[in-house]
């Protein structure tokens, strides 16, 4: 397949030259950055939703549920759902893929599981790139399923248009503790499994951290949703949100300002990956080993090291 005709059948939906896409763009190929490069000026139609949350909120169900409901709406969804990277592999553990089977099948749906490949907060920038690729091939709705690994997902609200933080009631006790974490970047929060006993106290609980933060008529205030995605209930409701959320947007001018930090950030992310290839080379690789030791006896500090390091690259830059 050649890379124009690979392009031309991405931006017309063919769902094996974007599988094709998205593995050269995973595996970083000089065919996955030509791909990037080509659909550039293409992005902005796809509509981004992170899912986030701690380990055992029902993330996946509510994903599985809300991709039925935009299905019906008839709209196009794609879901990249970052599992945890395997140790063994590399790869992404198909967890996720498994769960959500249901609406894997339909045609309007392009499941793409990838590992986060040691990303704190769960979303790798290669999936922030799967996200430009379904963007280009014109699916209405990007869902990003993270990995619930708590404070760290920071990374889920620069990347996506709407953040939908997941929580169960079990989380009340430990919603004061989450505020500098995800309390922070949620623009919706959902208490699923809310015929659990205590999710009138996690509402409550949250309503009072969440009127707390400084707020006018230009500020969001993020709504709670109360959901028992198990039972498809309450995802009408996290839908009408989202579409609350997106209005909002972009009566307030701030979806661009949003797409701009997204650019930004990503540019920022592009930058610290291309100098750490550059940096760790055979070389100081080797001047790395050859220090280490003394370092490990107090010969020398890391910092000394670390400019040794530093000195050595800047040498080796033509300016």
């Amino acid at each position: 397949m050649q890379f124009n005709g690979l392009l031309e059948k991405i931006l017309n939906g063919d769902r094996r030259a974007i599988s094709r896409a998205l593995s050269e763009v995973e595996n970083s190929t000089s065919t996955g950055e030509g791909i990037l490069e080509g659909i550039s000026n293409l992005i902005g139609h796809s509509y981004r939703i992170g899912v986030t949350g701690p380990p055992g909120s029902g993330k996946s169900t509510l994903t599985n549920q809300l991709t039925k409901l935009l299905v019906e709406k008839g709209f196009r969804v794609a879901i990249v759902a970052v599992d945890p990277t395997s140790p063994f592999t590399g790869g992404a553990l198909l967890g996720d893929r498994v769960r959500m089977s249901e609406v894997g099948t339909n045609q309007k749906v392009f499941i793409r599981s990838m590992a986060s490949r040691g990303s704190l907060g769960g979303l790798s920038q290669k999936a922030s790139d799967a996200g430009d690729v379904f963007d280009a091939a014109q699916f209405d709705y990007t869902i990003f399923e993270t990995v619930g690994v708590g404070q760290s997902e920071l990374d889920v609200a620069k990347a996506v248009d709407t953040t939908i933080v997941v929580l169960v009631p079990e989380s009340g006790d430990s919603i004061q503790a989450m505020k500098a974490g995800l309390m922070e970047i949620g623009d919706i929060f959902v208490v699923n499994k809310s015929d659990r006993v205590g999710a009138d106290q996690a509402v409550t609980a949250l309503q009072v951290i969440l009127s707390m933060r400084d707020h006018d008529e230009t500020t969001w205030l993020p709504p709670i949703v109360k959901t028992i995605a198990s039972e498809n209930k309450g995802i009408d409701l996290l839908f009408d949100q989202i579409s609350n959320h997106k209005s909002f947007l972009n009566e307030k001018k701030l979806f661009e300002v949003r797409r701009l930090d997204r650019l930004k950030n990503k540019i920022k992310d592009l930058v610290v990956s291309n100098l750490r290839k550059e940096f760790w080379n055979a070389e100081r690789k080797l001047i790395l080993e050859s220090k280490i030791q003394n370092v490990l006896e107090g010969k020398v500090s890391p910092a000394k090291v670390v400019q040794e390091l530093i000195d050595d690259f800047k040498s080796s830059v033509i300016y």
